[in-house]
């Protein structure tokens, strides 16, 4: 295993131990990036706008198409530590 997919398993467990819960549009930033190093663009089809839970997590998800899925884990990794001060 890389040391980026060590740093990016170790960033997931650390995000459990913040804290302090990161406020929405973060965890949506958290959400999107996790989404992006994992499982590359979203290719879902937007939910209903009456789902806002949802269509939140595919806007952030979307905001990183085209990003690698090293760059989206080290953006990742550097979110979380920049959480945990």
């Amino acid at each position: 295993m890389s040391d980026l997919n060590t740093a990016f398993e170790t960033a997931q467990a650390n995000s459990k131990l913040l804290a302090e819960r990161p406020d929405n549009p973060t965890l949506l930033q958290i959400y999107g990036l996790f989404k992006q190093a994992t499982e590359g663009d979203n290719t879902a089809k937007r939910p209903s706008f009456s789902d806002f839970v949802a269509r939140a997590k595919w806007d952030a998800w979307t905001a990183h198409k085209g990003v690698g899925a090293d760059e989206a884990k080290q953006k990742y990794i550097d979110l979380i530590e920049s959480l945990r001060g």
